[in-house]
Order: C-alpha cells, then structure tokens, then sequence
C-alpha cells in the first residue's frame, strides 16, 4: 500500500504566508526522504491559513526540490478554471518533471459564490464530467486537426484523478476509469456506499484496467497520546471556525478543547473527523492497521494540520515508519 501526503500549506497563527511555503518545501524534502510515495497540494481560496491558492505554483517550487516523489493538486477545482488552462499549466509541470506529475480534480468551488465571482467563474449548469473528459483530450494523444491543442500538454498523459466526498465523484469516477480518492478526513459520512459503488461499478479504461482507491486520514502523532491529542486541537479550531464562517490561520493548541469550541462543537467536528490516527506510535499504528482493514485502500493519503512545523515533520515521520512497518509485515 502506497502512503502520501496531502498539504494545504497551513498558515498558523504568529506566522505568514513566506514561512508556511518554506515549511511545505522543507515538509516535502523531508516526506521523500521518509519514502512518501506522492506530495499532493490543494486548492482553497479566500482563507488566511491555507497558502495553496495558486496550486500549480506551488506544485512546481515542490516538484523543484525533490527528485523521485510524485507531485500533484489533491486537487484542483476544475469548476473554477477553463481545462485548457489547467491541460497547459500542468502540460507544462510535467515537461519540466517528466513522470512525476498527478492531477487530481474537484467539483467544489474551493470556496463561496463570492470567491467563484472574483474567479470570474459564472453560475452555469454544472460541467463537471464534460470539462474532466475535455482536459482528459487535451493531455492526450495529439490531435491533428483540431481547432484546439495543448501546448504544453498534449501527449504528457498526466494522471488524472477524480476527487469527491459522494456518491457523485464515485460514479464520475467509475464511469470513466479513474482513479479515485475519497476526502474521508474531513467529510467521511458517504465514504462506505461510495467506495462500494466505485469499486462495483468501475470500467476499466485506457489508463487503469483496475479500481485504484485512495483513502485520506489525518494523523496527528507524537510521543505520548496526550501530546498527539494536543496537537489535533488546532485542527479542530480550525475547523469549528470554519463552520462558522470565520475562517483564520491556523489556531495555536489548546488544553482543553471543550473549552474553547463548546462541547456541542467539539463533537460536530469530531465526527467530521474521525477518520483520524491520534497519539502515540504504539496508537496511531493501530488506528491506521484499523482504516487499512476496513476499507483496503491501494493507497492512503496523510494530512494534519499542526501548528508547530517541527511537531508536524515529526508527525509525519512517525506515520511513515508505522506504514513502512504494516508493508513490511504484509510482505514478510
């Protein structure tokens, strides 16, 4: 089972934009040293703790400092953008970083109606499947003769992924032959009957004969269980702001959750984020043989916010030795 990470580039709180893009550089260095298969980034817009918002800029300074780990956007909006302009932006990744490049495509704006009109983004019928199968053609064979070409782009075959948190990505995802990952770490609830659909109903395609599934958790892991739970605290005022319209820079932890989200809060979005790997090593090796059982991914996909950069490379650290062992005792 490939492991990798997902990053948001998270802004927290006493810091700025400039540190955060260092710290996902110096994160990233460090994941491929620890043998993450991929490094994927996401697009978000409007938010002051999220530094991701030109994702493909920042999946190039990635890819610029790494040399083996595959690199790519967990996702890309694609309502917020013409294909064309994704096709040629990562035509043009993939030129540079031959072989190493993922696509992975969203429905969600990444963010309101405001945001989509300062995209210039109007409210038409959703285009979803269609702009997936366009940008699919442009990152394709080349196409003598048609009125629109990808340059750079065309022939790159860039992997394409579809992305969701329902039933409906996981049958755009079938339907075409995708690779699929599920954003079980923040919005699980649809996560069984989706997987079930995926994997029923797939059509093997050009690009993938079989179902690939990717499972996205959240770790949070440390050396005791206490401090693995402290450290998730900032995700959860994260996301409990969020849910409340008033999104910020990642929240510096706190001792007593409860205390400054509510209780009522605090299990809103505990629920939202079950799908999680907390505490300790002896933990969080646990938690994850827990999600690797159940739901047999081909691949599972890490994220954590955390606010201390440090603690967050040892987060992941920690994960990757847990995943290499579970491999390892497949295999043994």
């Amino acid at each position: 089972m490939h492991y990798s990470v997902l990053d948001l580039a998270p802004v927290p709180e006493g810091s700025d934009t400039a540190t955060a893009i260092a710290n996902s550089r110096q994160l990233a260095i460090a994941a491929e040293e620890m043998g993450y298969h991929r490094y994927w980034m996401a697009e978000h817009h409007n938010m002051p703790g999220i530094a991701s918002a030109a994702t493909s800029v920042l999946i190039g300074h990635i890819a610029d400092a790494t040399r083996t780990m595959r690199i790519g956007a967990g996702g890309i909006m694609l309502p917020n953008h013409a294909p064309l302009a994704i096709a040629e932006q990562f035509g043009t990744l993939a030129t540079i970083h031959p072989g190493r490049i993922d696509l992975g495509l969203g429905r969600a704006p990444g963010g309101d109606m405001a945001v989509a009109r300062a995209l210039r983004r109007g409210l038409e019928a959703d285009r979803f499947p269609d702009d997936v199968i366009e940008l699919i053609g442009y990152l394709g064979d080349a196409r003598p003769g048609a009125p629109v070409r990808a340059h750079p782009g065309e022939g790159t075959h860039v992997p394409v992924w579809i992305l969701g948190s329902s039933l409906y990505g996981a049958q755009l995802a079938a339907h075409l032959g995708l690779p699929y990952a599920f954003a079980s770490h923040f919005a699980p609830d649809a996560l069984e009957q989706a997987l079930e659909l995926y994997r029923s109903r797939f059509e093997p395609s050009a690009s993938l004969a079989r179902p690939y599934f990717m499972l996205a958790a959240n770790v949070f892991a440390a050396d005791t269980d206490a401090e693995g739970a402290y450290l998730r605290t900032s995700m959860q005022q994260a996301f409990a702001r969020l849910r409340t319209g008033q999104p910020s820079k990642l929240p510096r932890p706190v001792d007593d959750i409860e205390a400054a989200i509510g209780p009522e809060m605090t299990r809103a979005v505990n629920q939202a984020l079950r799908v999680s790997a907390v505490g300790s090593e002896a933990s969080v090796r646990t938690q994850l043989a827990a999600l690797r059982d159940r739901y047999a991914p081909d691949e599972m996909i890490l994220t954590g916010q955390i606010h201390d950069h440090a603690a967050r490379v040892k987060s992941f650290g920690i994960a990757a030795r847990v995943l290499a062992d579970m491999n390892a005792s497949v295999t043994a």
